[in-house]
């Protein structure tokens, strides 16, 4: 068996395998998470002024 077939044997092995890293995930997730939350503590008032003012223009008032 060439060096290059044991190779794709071994990453094909590799990606199949499907327990994953759950811990990872979960903390992935979690920092995902505080992030949107903080961006959008941030942001959305600026976001809904932004809109606010987007409608009064296409609404003319």
């Amino acid at each position: 068996m060439s060096t290059i077939t044991r190779l794709l044997n071994r990453a094909s092995r590799r990606l199949s395998d499907d327990r994953g890293d759950v811990p990872g995930w979960v903390l992935v997730t979690l920092m995902t998470a505080g992030l949107v939350i903080l961006i959008w503590g941030l942001a959305g008032p600026a976001l809904a002024g932004l809109f606010e003012q987007a409608m009064s223009r296409v609404s003319g008032l």
